[in-house]
């Protein structure tokens, strides 16, 4: 009987023992949300970075067409060299493969003339590298490279320019691609052509620093 009363007792002390409360679950911290880089607002298209450098070029081709010292030429001829360089670089490895992704095969025949004319115009300017403004035909050779850049201009402008708009593209993505790589190999920054209210700023005051 002793034994069943001890037993009985230590039922009735747990029973009357409070319950231990469960902890609760530890929250996991909050994930830190990752915000998605944004667009470059400043950076140009891919056609009007392209249309940007194709005007520079010609108009550097005008003034050796005006310029008479031998310096001068040659100072002239240099820019042209090395925009072009950078230019040529820059439709390559970036512009042509992504226009050819857009366009599929009804771009392959303006593409392939498109390179083609590339090398043309880079062996030119190797050939103008090495020359100087007392060689026999420098000036003939220079107006030969902007005969064939003009024509290479005309075709991208008036051909493949529009055939891109037409389809889907990426103008913006893509000119924020070449202005990076642009920026990388010429050290200058690269932004959208001013408007018409900063091109008049600019004439009253002057650019502002690191612009084109």
């Amino acid at each position: 009987m002793a034994g069943r009363k001890k037993r009985a007792s230590k039922v009735k002390r747990r029973r009357s023992m409070p319950l231990k409360k469960s902890s609760p679950a530890k929250r996991s911290a909050p994930m830190k949300k990752t915000r998605a880089l944004r667009p470059r607002s400043d950076a140009p298209s891919a056609i009007a970075l392209l249309t940007s450098d194709h005007r520079e070029v010609d108009a550097l081709f005008s003034q050796f067409e005006n310029a008479t010292s031998a310096a001068r030429k040659q100072a002239i001829v240099q820019k042209i060299c090395d925009a072009l360089t950078v230019h040529a670089t820059i439709e390559e490895d970036i512009f042509y493969p992504q226009a050819r992704e857009a366009l599929k095969r009804a771009g392959d025949d303006l593409l392939d003339e498109a390179e083609v004319e590339h090398e043309g115009i880079k062996w030119r300017i190797g050939l103008l590298r090495k020359m100087s403004p007392g060689d026999d035909l420098y000036d003939a050779e220079v107006k030969v490279l902007a005969e064939y850049v003009r024509h290479h201009v005309k075709e991208e402008e008036r051909r493949l320019f529009i055939r891109l708009r037409l389809s889907d593209f990426d103008n913006a993505g893509v000119g924020e691609q070449m202005a990076a790589k642009k920026e990388k190999m010429t050290g200058k920054p690269v932004r959208e052509r001013p408007s018409l209210i900063e091109r008049g700023i600019e004439a009253l005051v002057g650019p502002s620093p690191g612009t084109i």
